[in-house]
């Protein structure tokens, strides 16, 4: 019976040893190979969202102008002059030289994960101290806004 006692003892710790038992953690300490650690992506101007190509009007559509403006009346103008003026957000003036349409899209129709994940509205928000608020700008609305942004930075109207 001891005979059986000892051999059930050390079939046990074998068995202990062989499913893991060692308390040998050392892997889980090592970090992930380099294939499994996600890269940050290039920045390309663009932002981050949805848009990813712009294609622009020249001369720019007046009826695409005039809804830009109601909208940033609505919706921007409290925060955001036409010139390069700061109150809230930043002014408006020479916005379109300095960002691409497609980042000026993505940060009207996707601010949270804009403020969250691009690094030039990170550095917008370390500056005006106030997270811009979601406006719920559809892709239309946006594209119109951008519209009158160019034209109020001087690119040709058409009739």
């Amino acid at each position: 019976m001891k005979q059986l006692a000892v051999f059930l003892a050390f079939a046990l710790i074998i068995f202990i040893y062989a499913c893991g038992g060692s308390g040998d953690n050392s892997s889980a300490d090592k970090p992930a190979p380099k294939s499994m650690i996600e890269e940050p992506a290039a920045d390309d101007g663009k932002g981050v969202g949805e848009i990813k190509e712009v294609s622009l009007n020249s001369p720019l559509k007046p009826a695409m102008v005039e809804k830009g403006k109601a909208i940033y009346e609505m919706k921007c103008a409290a925060c955001h002059k036409l010139s390069d003026q700061r109150v809230v957000g930043p002014g408006w003036k020479g916005i379109t030289e300095r960002r691409k349409p497609e980042w000026i899209m993505n940060m009207a129709t996707n601010v949270d994960i804009m403020l969250e994940k691009d690094p030039a509205a990170q550095a917008l928000l370390k500056e005006c101290l106030v997270r811009m608020p979601n406006q719920n700008l559809s892709i239309g609305d946006a594209r119109d806004v951008l519209e009158f942004m160019y034209a109020n930075d001087g690119q040709e109207v058409g009739n």
